[in-house]
């Protein structure tokens, strides 16, 4: 499994092999795609549209306006938690 992506790794174990690094990188992979997957970006974020005066918190609807090209002006993307 190859990724793309810069991971920073501290260890106590100064002495770990890299077979052990490699294995706890792809172990490291499989969750942050799993977590970082549009479905779950869209659960845990809701749309501000200051346009419309809306909260828009409908995961489909998060996604489809995500995925346009060109996208309001103060339309905001925030955080529920």
């Amino acid at each position: 499994m190859n990724s793309n992506r810069d991971l920073l790794l501290l260890s106590r174990n100064a002495a770990a092999n890299k077979a052990d690094l490699q294995l706890e990188v792809e172990k490291l992979h499989k969750i942050l795609i799993e977590a970082e997957s549009m479905k779950n970006f869209c659960t845990v974020n809701e749309l501000i549209d200051i346009n419309k005066y809306r909260i828009i918190d409908n995961p489909r609807k998060i996604e489809r306006i995500i995925r346009q090209n060109n996208i309001k002006p103060f339309t905001f993307i925030s955080n529920k938690n």
